[in-house]
């Protein structure tokens, strides 16, 4: 199988250049990179210290896992009584992938998590911005491989944004198809 970032440079940057018209390889849209995250303030509301810390090391570890590299903490910017959330509670974890990272990710996403989700039939038209930049939710992450679903205590949800640079929604739709992403067909 061809990696994806020569699959990249010899494949798709030619059929993009081709396709709009590029006098320069430095003019074809890219992705530049992923962004995987979890909000877990709803799990940690009214507990205690030592069952949030349990929580926010399992979420951690579990991202870690799925992404290859550890996640950052993300606090809350302000208070919500409503919500029993507290200023500077720890509420969310981010993990940002760039370069080999980020290949190897797309094409675990690809080959492996997408044929693994349940009643996955595409991705529509309408998760693509404006800007051709692809944000996906997935609402357990068991549909990676690298977590094991047997021995799984809680499941969360996490959120993916694939960043790329293209000038309108068109490009951005083109690069992920060329790249593999299995879309809906209208």
């Amino acid at each position: 199988m061809i990696k994806l970032l020569e699959k990249y440079k010899k494949q798709i940057v030619p059929e993009m250049m081709k396709k709009f018209g590029y006098k320069n390889i430095m003019a074809v849209s890219k992705i530049e990179k992923i962004i995987v995250n979890s909000g877990f303030g709803k799990k940690i509301v009214g507990r205690n210290g030592q069952d949030r810390k349990k929580i926010e090391d399992h979420i951690l570890k579990e991202l870690s896992l799925i992404t290859g590299q550890m996640p950052s903490l993300r606090k809350a910017k302000k208070s919500i009584a409503t919500f029993k959330l507290r200023e500077g509670m720890y509420v969310g974890a981010v993990v940002t992938l760039r370069g080999k990272k980020m290949y190897d990710f797309i094409e675990r996403l690809i080959h492996l998590t997408f044929p693994r989700t349940r009643d996955f039939r595409g991705i529509d038209h309408k998760f693509i911005d404006k800007k051709g930049n692809l944000s996906l939710g997935f609402k357990e992450h068991t549909a990676f491989p690298e977590i094991s679903a047997e021995r799984e205590k809680s499941i969360f949800s996490l959120e993916i944004t694939i960043v790329t640079n293209s000038k309108n929604k068109e490009q951005g739709l083109e690069l992920l198809k060329l790249i593999g992403f299995p879309m809906k067909t209208k």
